[in-house]
């Protein structure tokens, strides 16, 4: 195998980052304004903004997974046990002794393991969370009449929408922590900025890709991986 410099990260797909990163901030800031953390804002123009960018953010979500699921980029996002264990203590322990990352960036596998079981608790638990509490929170109007106690379960509703975004603020803490850790925080963040990162690739991946994608190959060619 060999280690080339490929575009892994396609337009869309850094589209899709950014953009969910401005949303989620916006919504993360507005959020707390209407928990009294801070007077930014006032509540009706906070409440309105927070909002309209729930809405677009649940339609690039919806989009991105048909996307992901057309594309096949789903397959990068489930989990293996393998060799969890060792990124995990390389994270906890390692890291701080300057040990290299156990894990080589594969090109059918750019997510460590650790990186797969987050992202996959991410989009198939959290997010569906978020979406769920956040549309009944809006639409509280529609079952107010129809449930029993319904004022209950508003608050409910709230509180797990509430526990979901801190989830997701903890989640994007530690993310950015990580960036800092290992080749620095840079040389993490290009790639999702060019869409291109070095990888290992086989013989036949680099044939490939040479023959039928040549655009994804940057011509200088790395040393071969050991």
């Amino acid at each position: 195998m060999s280690r080339r410099c490929v575009k892994v990260y396609p337009v869309f797909e850094r589209f899709w980052h950014w953009t969910q990163v401005l949303l989620i901030t916006i919504l993360l800031i507005t959020g707390m304004g209407l928990h009294g953390m801070h007077h930014l804002l006032p509540f009706g123009p906070a409440v309105m903004i927070h909002t309209i960018t729930a809405l677009t953010l649940l339609a690039l979500w919806i989009f991105a997974t048909f996307w992901l699921f057309t594309t096949g980029t789903w397959k990068q996002f489930i989990p293996r046990i393998e060799g969890m264990i060792e990124v995990a203590r390389f994270y906890a322990w390692g890291v701080f002794r300057g040990e290299k990352h156990p894990y080589k960036k594969l090109f059918w596998r750019k997510h460590n393991p650790l990186q797969a079981a987050t992202y996959f608790g991410l989009k198939w638990f959290v997010f569906p969370a978020i979406w769920g509490t956040g549309l009944l929170y809006l639409g509280y109007a529609l079952w107010e009449d129809a449930i029993a106690d319904s004022s209950w379960w508003l608050s409910v509703v709230a509180n797990l929408h509430l526990l979901a975004a801190y989830v997701i603020a903890a989640f994007i803490i530690v993310h950015v922590y990580l960036l800092t850790v290992g080749h620095g925080f840079r040389s993490h963040v290009r790639p999702m900025v060019t869409g291109y990162d070095e990888i290992e690739l086989t013989a036949e991946q680099e044939a490939y890709l040479e023959t039928n994608e040549p655009e994804r190959l940057r011509h200088a060619r790395a040393t071969p991986a050991e």
